[in-house]
């Protein structure tokens, strides 16, 4: 994919799948140490005894690498700005999903929050998305249409916007947003987040996503670790020098010509 078209495609969809940018012995090392983290026998489904087994503060070599490939280094470029965006040494908590039962608990559609004001308990999030640059799906195992795929709403990230506006610099948390960002994107295609080992998606901060049941035979292991701003966004500047993800929001909010489909 150029430049171009990843950048076009990205302010029309919200995301951008890059299929193998991590390198294959890279993903296949997070995914053995994973399931070592886990104590669960990748043989046994006997042992896959929860629908999701969450996995926390993996930052070994392979992690650190996995997200800092020149190839990934120069989307974050693209989307964010050069000079705009903190590289990241670790992929955060891991929501490993396993075929069970009984249904997840997180399944709901939602954006991610990326700060927590002093006295709250739900994340916030604003409408220059502070504290979050990108949301990001790494792949670490064959995800098809029953792995639990993350859902997404294509070009919903230019519905959520207007949703934040009234909530100014102050935001607003997941728990008081969601029903409005359901009722906003509501029209919105579906997406699944499927693909192999080594695909990355990157995601507007604003893309409405959501989880859902295991319905296949092998655990799905993924990442969605954020993208941190080295600089907040802004939807004003003066020299006009906007990134992609701040170009959308402002498509969003009115303020430009929409991108054409």
């Amino acid at each position: 994919m150029d430049d171009t078209t990843l950048i076009s495609r990205f302010l029309r969809d919200g995301f951008v799948k890059l299929e193998g940018a991590v390198a294959p012995r890279v993903a296949a090392d997070c995914a053995r140490l994973l399931w070592r983290e886990t104590g669960l026998d990748p043989d046994d489904p006997a042992t896959w005894t929860e629908p999701v087994h969450w996995v926390a503060g993996m930052a070994q070599g392979p992690f650190a690498a996995a997200p800092n490939s020149p190839f990934l280094h120069h989307a974050y470029d693209l989307l964010v700005g050069a000079g705009r965006w903190e590289p990241r040494y670790s992929l955060g908590t891991f929501p490993l999903r396993f075929p069970h039962e009984k249904e997840p608990d997180d399944a709901g559609w939602h954006i991610e929050g990326s700060y927590l004001p002093e006295g709250e308990n739900w994340y916030f999030t604003n409408v220059r998305s502070r504290g979050r640059a990108l949301l990001m799906l790494f792949l670490f195992s064959e995800v098809g249409e029953e792995d639990a795929p993350t859902r997404i709403r294509v070009g919903s990230h230019l519905d959520v916007p207007k949703v934040l506006e009234k909530y100014g610099e102050d935001g607003a948390s997941g728990l008081v947003l969601a029903p409005d960002l359901v009722a906003a994107s509501d029209h919105r295609p579906l997406a699944l987040a499927t693909g192999s080992p080594g695909d990355v998606f990157l995601c507007h901060p604003f893309l409405v996503h959501a989880a859902q049941p295991h319905h296949g035979a092998r655990p799905r292991f993924m990442a969605q670790p954020p993208l941190m701003p080295a600089a907040s966004y802004e939807l004003e500047r003066a020299d006009g020098a906007y990134s992609a993800v701040e170009i959308a929001i402002r498509r969003g909010l009115g303020r430009d010509i929409p991108h054409p489909a």
